[in-house]
């Protein structure tokens, strides 16, 4: 097992600059960090290209039999040492562990009712703990999956995946446009369910049918009237306080579970 002792070391310089959303995209690989997430990664099959770990921080019996899992598939394994991996970490007081992991590319194409019957479009997402939330969510929820429309944030901020709990590795994620959305959704006839303070019909009675997508807006700027009209309903949440809203990834949490309820239990 090979030991980083420089900052200048290629695979060290290489973590650094996954920071960057453009870096990311180019090298196709994104960092995961901590024995949570890390794990998930490990436990999915997702394609690990290399692990890095400093074993003074490092004080996990499971963190080690991830590394030992690692090493049987012949998956380079590095260590180093904890000022250097303090450097590279995301947060304060490292765990000792992280992996660089290639990105899944999943067409829109892919999916379809047999394999999505039902989960999440949202457009133009921008905040990226809100995205890695919401797939967190989604997936206790027991939805199929995420289709982020008109790009926006990257599901592979390192806010995002450590906010999404390691469910970027069990649930799709896909990037289309929105022209590209509308086509899918033709053909594969989901019912689009949108949300918007304008919306007519309380979330409680919505009549749920799948194949079924939640659509939700942006942060900023919600739905606009556009992608209004694409949808089948147009649901609400009742707000009986002074706010006038609620932050997204807890409207979608309330709207998802909601959905979930009724979609699995015929009343939909």
């Amino acid at each position: 097992m090979t030991l980083l002792t420089s900052r200048q070391n290629p695979k060290i310089k290489q973590i650094r600059s996954l920071g960057s959303r453009k870096r990311r995209q180019e090298q196709g690989v994104f960092v995961v960090e901590g024995i949570r997430h890390v794990g998930e990664a490990v436990e999915s099959g997702a394609w690990i290209d290399f692990l890095l770990y400093a074993p003074e921080l490092l004080t996990s019996d499971y963190a080690y039999s991830l590394i030992t899992q690692l090493n049987l598939k012949n998956i380079p394994v590095f260590s180093t040492t904890p000022d250097i991996f303090a450097d590279l970490a995301d947060k304060e007081h490292p765990q000792g562990i992280l992996a660089v992991v290639r990105q899944k590319i999943i067409p829109l194409e892919s999916l379809s009712k047999d394999n999505f019957s039902w989960g999440v479009a949202i457009v133009s997402p921008q905040d990226p703990g809100n995205l890695g939330t919401l797939m967190r969510t989604l997936d206790a929820a027991g939805a199929d999956g995420l289709i982020v429309l008109e790009q926006g944030t990257d599901i592979y901020h390192p806010t995002s995946v450590r906010a999404s709990m390691g469910t970027i590795f069990w649930k799709p994620v896909v990037y289309a446009t929105l022209a590209e959305f509308r086509a899918w959704q033709n053909v594969n006839n989901f019912h689009l369910y949108g949300t918007s303070a304008k919306g007519s019909v309380n979330f409680t009675e919505a009549n749920y049918e799948r194949p079924a997508i939640l659509l939700l807006g942006s942060e900023r700027e919600g739905l606009n009237e556009e992608q209004i009209a694409m949808c089948d309903s147009l649901v609400s949440l009742p707000m009986r306080g002074h706010a006038t809203s609620l932050n997204l990834s807890v409207a979608a949490g309330i709207l998802l579970y909601e959905m979930g309820e009724k979609l699995n239990s015929g009343c939909g």
